[in-house]
């Protein structure tokens, strides 16, 4: 994932350096311009949105903030019961979540750490979060980044992507023409669809299916989150139950099949007693 280490790099350095001030008044209750307000109430509504989808009770459950930022969102986690790792790849936005950390009552706690939200150290997890940390990165890493996250987590990873929509490719495009040293790390918009396709292809995905998603548009901030969930395995049946459970099919097919033979002896003189009804045609499936 050279591709994702290049972006990463690049992040650390802008969250950690450019834009120190900004993230820390976006993320403060300090006035702001009524620009960042916008993106502040969107993010706030996301915030509420990913929270929503979470347990209400958390209470001995572990949770990984990937790409915490400055800490709100592992902050309520924590006050719902959970064990919270929080993580992000610049020092200085973890120093501010430290410095803000209110107390929490109750069994939930936080443990804030710089590094990389993919690192396997970090342990399993029952749910993950990555709000609008995976928004710079293209989406075959974004699949990637699912994929090692999903494979130590045993419920839910929601998440967020920048959706592709005119006005966010306008803006991605524009950005080029600025000096590089005022760009901030492109966010890379990116079709739901698309994405949904790739991750259908995605082996170490196969487990998960794609739940809830939702799109927020509040001025300048424009997120769509969408939440993969693991789905329910059912555990094989001992050699017993299979036994019974076949054989019991098995009676079942022959009734089925005696009884259709005996209704059709009238019509057909020389019934097959081993033929069983025909198959009902199958259809349906998710929307793309």
């Amino acid at each position: 994932m050279s591709s994702y280490a290049t972006r990463r790099s690049q992040l650390e350095t802008y969250f950690d350096r450019t834009a120190v001030e900004a993230w820390s008044r976006l993320t403060s209750d300090a006035p702001v311009s009524k620009i960042r307000a916008t993106v502040r109430a969107g993010r706030d509504a996301m915030r509420s949105t990913l929270l929503d989808w979470l347990p209400a009770d958390m209470r001995g459950l572990r949770l990984l903030d990937a790409g915490c930022g400055t800490g709100a969102l592992a902050v309520e986690a924590a006050r719902r019961g959970a064990t919270v790792t929080a993580i992000d790849v610049s020092p200085t936005l973890i120093g501010l979540a430290r410095e803000r950390l209110p107390e929490i009552a109750g069994p939930g706690s936080i443990d804030f750490r710089v590094g990389d939200m993919l690192d396997a150290r970090l342990g399993r997890f029952d749910h993950v979060v990555a709000m609008d940390s995976l928004i710079h990165y293209q989406a075959a890493d974004i699949v990637r980044a699912l994929a090692e996250l999903s494979a130590r987590t045993d419920g839910s990873v929601v998440f967020t992507v920048a959706p592709r929509t005119a006005l966010l490719t306008l803006m991605h495009a524009a950005g080029k023409f600025f000096p590089k040293a005022d760009r901030a790390p492109a966010i890379v918009p990116i079709t739901e669809s698309g994405l949904r396709r790739r991750i259908g292809r995605e082996p170490a995905l196969e487990r998960f299916k794609v739940g809830r998603t939702r799109r927020i548009n509040s001025g300048f901030y424009l997120s769509n989150a969408i939440e993969l969930r693991r789905a329910p395995q059912n555990p094989p049946p001992s050699a017993g139950e299979g036994a019974r459970g076949a054989g019991g099919r098995g009676e079942q097919r022959f009734r089925l099949a005696a009884t259709d033979a005996k209704s059709s002896e009238a019509s057909f003189p020389s019934p097959d007693p081993l033929r069983g009804p025909p198959s009902p045609a199958e259809g349906g499936g998710l929307k793309p």
